[in-house]
């Protein structure tokens, strides 16, 4: 099964210097990178290589993230994703529309999310998101 990776796993792997508590994320992801299960959104490419302050860093991340080629979209994906977050919003839940989109990605292709956003957990209560534990 493939596996949509959320920002918050890579910006760990790759833009922090990785705390001992997070390692087993980072291994996991090490993991499915050399399994070829990983998929990266355009959206999360953004968002990993928005706010960096040094071109060198920023090239570095760009180069590495570029053995990644972008999961082409559908208009479902799109449409599915605005539902997800109508449905959450309409419970109280809040989150961020990159966030809805790699639910629909992953739900329209029977994929789970890799994220250490609890935001997800919330989302679980009223979509049908899998999570990769």
């Amino acid at each position: 099964m493939r596996v949509v990776v959320d920002t918050s796993v890579w910006s760990l792997a790759l833009r922090r210097n990785t705390p001992s508590q997070a390692m087993p994320v980072v291994n996991q992801l090490r993991d499915l990178i050399v399994d070829g299960r990983v998929v990266l959104l355009g959206a999360v490419r953004q968002e990993v290589l928005s706010g960096i302050r040094h071109v060198e860093q920023f090239t570095r991340l760009r180069n590495y993230l570029r053995a990644f080629g972008d999961l082409e979209l559908t208009t479902e994906d799109y449409e599915l994703a605005a539902e997800f977050y109508n449905t959450c919003r309409t419970h109280g839940i809040q989150g961020a529309n990159t966030d809805f989109l790699l639910c629909a990605v992953a739900h329209n292709r029977d994929w789970c999310i890799m994220t250490i956003d609890k935001d997800f957990e919330s989302f679980q209560a009223y979509i049908p998101v899998r999570l990769f534990s």
